[in-house]
């Protein structure tokens, strides 16, 4: 296989190599997904203080699944609304 077959593949993964997603703030880049993750625990922590609240903390079972779950969906969703291109 010559050698001027292979040059195209490497271009190929060049696509990856754009400016990372960040926000500034107070000075520093922050990336987007360390938003997104402190919003889906936040809203974790509003979701398990309304369940606690009406007596149905018992309806997510296995918490130690549970929570984690519902963060990545909180923090999954919200990425996708505010950051998703």
């Amino acid at each position: 296989m010559p050698v001027i077959d292979l040059c195209p593949f490497p271009l190929l993964s060049l696509g990856g190599c754009a400016i990372s997603p960040s926000l500034p703030l107070f000075g520093a880049a922050f990336p987007d997904w360390l938003f997104c993750i402190v919003g889906g625990v936040v809203a974790t922590v509003i979701v398990h203080r309304v369940l606690a609240r009406r007596g149905l903390r018992g309806a997510l079972s296995p918490l130690a699944l549970t929570y984690p779950a519902l963060t990545a969906i909180f923090a999954t969703t919200a990425w996708l609304l505010f950051f998703g291109h």
